[in-house]
This record gives C-alpha cells, sequence and structure tokens, in this order.
C-alpha cells in the first residue's frame, strides 16, 4: 500500500480543518461579539454530548475485579502527575507562542492553537481511523471526522482566529502518525483482524472513555471562553498521558 493510500484520511482532514478556518475567519469576523461567544458555547454544548457518548464506554470495561470507571480515574490521576512534571500545558503553549511569533499572529492565537489541537487529536476516531487508514487505506472514519472537525474550525476559527488553522501540524504529526505506524506493525497490531473489531477492544474503549472525559475538559474550556473565564480552564494537556498509561493499567489489572 502506497503512502499516500495510508495518509490519505489525514490529508482529507487537514484540508476540512483549513476550509473551517477560513470560513470561521471570514464569516466568524463579521458576526457581532456576543454571538461569536454563542456559537462557542453551542460547540462546547455539542462537545459535550460527545464526551458522554465517549465516556459511557467505561462501563463495558472491567479489569479483573476492577471497573472500567476505576481504571480510567486511575490513569488521569497518575496521568496529571506525569504530564504536569513534564510540563506538556506549558510545552504546547510555548509551541502556540512560537508559531504565533513566526506567523505575526494575534489576539488569541495561542488558545486557539492548543484548543483545537486537542480537540481534533484526542479521542478515538483518531485512533480507530488511523488504524484503519494505515491497515486496509480505508479512510472513511477520517472523512467522517473531517466533517466535525471542519465544523468545530469553522466555530473556534470566528472566537480564536488563524491559530485554530495551525492546529492542522498536530493533526498531521498525531493522525498520519498513527497511521503509518500501524500499516508498519500491522501484523502485530492486530494480527491480520478486520480493524472492525476495535470497536469492541477493552483497551480502546478504555482509551476511548478516558479520551470522553478529556474531551468534557475540554467543551468545559470552550464554555470558559464563551464567557471570558478562560483563566478558570481544565488543564487537558497535562492530561495527555493518561492516554498511554490507561491500557497499561488495564493489562496489570487483568493479571492480578
Amino acid at each position: 500500500m502506497s503512502v499516500f493510500a495510508q495518509l490519505s484520511g489525514t490529508f482529507v482532514n487537514v484540508v476540512a480543518v483549513l476550509i473551517g478556518t477560513v470560513l470561521g475567519l471570514t464569516v466568524g469576523g463579521r458576526l457581532p461579539q456576543k454571538t461569536q461567544r454563542t456559537l462557542l458555547q453551542s460547540l462546547s454544548l455539542v462537545t459535550l454530548f460527545i464526551a458522554l457518548d465517549m465516556a459511557a464506554s467505561l462501563g463495558k470495561v472491567q479489569g479483573g475485579n476492577i471497573p472500567g470507571v476505576l481504571l480510567a480515574l486511575l490513569s488521569l490521576a497518575f496521568g496529571v502527575i506525569l504530564g504536569e512534571a513534564l510540563g506538556i500545558e506549558e510545552a504546547l503553549e510555548r509551541l502556540g507562542e512560537t508559531l504565533r511569533r513566526r506567523f505575526k499572529g494575534g489576539g488569541r492565537f495561542t488558545e486557539g492553537f492548543v484548543a483545537a489541537s486537542l480537540l481534533f487529536c484526542v479521542g478515538p476516531m483518531t485512533v480507530i481511523g488511523g488504524l484503519q487508514n494505515g491497515l486496509t487505506g480505508d479512510s472513511s472514519t477520517y472523512v467522517l471526522k473531517s466533517t466535525l472537525d471542519g465544523i468545530a474550525a469553522l466555530a473556534l476559527a470566528g472566537a480564536y482566529g488563524i491559530g485554530v488553522g495551525f492546529s492542522t501540524l498536530s493533526v498531521l504529526l498525531i493522525q498520519g502518525g498513527i497511521s503509518l505506524l500501524a500499516g508498519t506493525f500491522a501484523a502485530g497490531l492486530l494480527g491480520g483482524a478486520d480493524p472492525s473489531i476495535l470497536k469492541t477492544n477493552p483497551y480502546v474503549l478504555l482509551i476511548t472513555g478516558v479520551g470522553g472525559l478529556m474531551i468534557a475538559g475540554i467543551s468545559w474550556n470552550l464554555m470558559l471562553g464563551g464567557l471570558n473565564f478562560e483563566d478558570r480552564r481544565v488543564r487537558v494537556g497535562s492530561m495527555m498521558p493518561a492516554l498511554l498509561l490507561a491500557p497499561l493499567l488495564l493489562w496489570g489489572a487483568d493479571k492480578l
């Protein structure tokens, strides 16, 4: 399979976010400020619905005698400790500031870059879509994700500006990386199984649930952005190690 076929869904996603950003900058900038705030709040409510739907998958996971909700709590707790020690949130903000200065972005460039990067790259569709695209060339999951991300980019760009468009660098790096790794290690990852079985795999369900809780934090931040209370936002970036720790905790729980 060609590299282009493995990355086809990622390329579609990048284009969708860029189109959404351009439309948001063109149309959103002309809207009254109160309308922009309301759009941001509307996006936060839809994001919360998606987050809760994802988090519900925790009820389908059991690691030994430990329920999925407790595994998620432990993953987030240890993940935050590690994330804060590594300074992930600050690293994301520094990257956003570097891009803002390099490309002379203004206003809330960094906030838009960080919020969009987390929203577009944290979730089951990122993982499952990457594995499907990398293993079989099927980009259908990423095409669906692209539609959602494009709409979100439109709303975010109207409020945060061009920083949202630069989140495509995160999309290209993370989604493209998953797709290429899946193609490289196909046999080891699934042993030739149909990628659709991932939707019922307990490890994927746990990662989905933890990702859902993190996206709920993003939803909260978007709502605060609409209310101009950004200083009370959730440090979602620091939670990112939880996505790696969750499957390790599930594996350990199954061995008990």
